[in-house]
């Protein structure tokens, strides 16, 4: 799921977290969006080799839900990950323009990610968007 990130592919990434989504979420707990914070740890737990990953970083005017700050000599870009229950991907790229959560990376050089995640449980689908920053 990184290389999808990393590479801006939307629909894989949205398939990716269907799939994990479903595969290690309790039913009983699934339609949250605590849920598909859980999902989106184990999507992207091997990033840990690349990235140091912060949850819930306070930022500009609110809390991030997901900061990755590549490790020296990674070559990976920084990504910030919105994830939204029952909204839009394209609005968890909004609320991080709109919150500055970029502010999280002031001082940070390279290229950056947006990427909002949304679940949508009317439809059980999961969307992806996926917007470039240069630092």
């Amino acid at each position: 799921m990184l290389d999808a990130t990393i590479h801006g592919e939307q629909d894989a990434v949205a398939a990716a977290m269907d799939s994990i989504h479903t595969s290690e979420t309790s039913i009983l707990q699934y339609n949250d969006e605590n849920s598909l914070s859980c999902a989106i740890t184990i999507a992207y737990y091997t990033a840990r080799n690349y990235y140091t990953i912060i949850r819930e970083l306070p930022s500009g005017r609110g809390f991030v839900d997901l900061v990755f700050i590549p490790l020296p000599g990674t070559n990976k870009p920084a990504m910030i990950v919105e994830l939204k229950y029952n909204k839009s991907a394209a609005g968890a790229i909004q609320q991080i323009k709109d919150k500055y959560y970029t502010g999280a990376l002031k001082g940070y050089a390279g290229n950056l990610l947006l990427v909002g995640i949304n679940y949508d449980k009317k439809e059980k689908t999961h969307t992806c968007v996926i917007e470039q920053v240069d630092g």
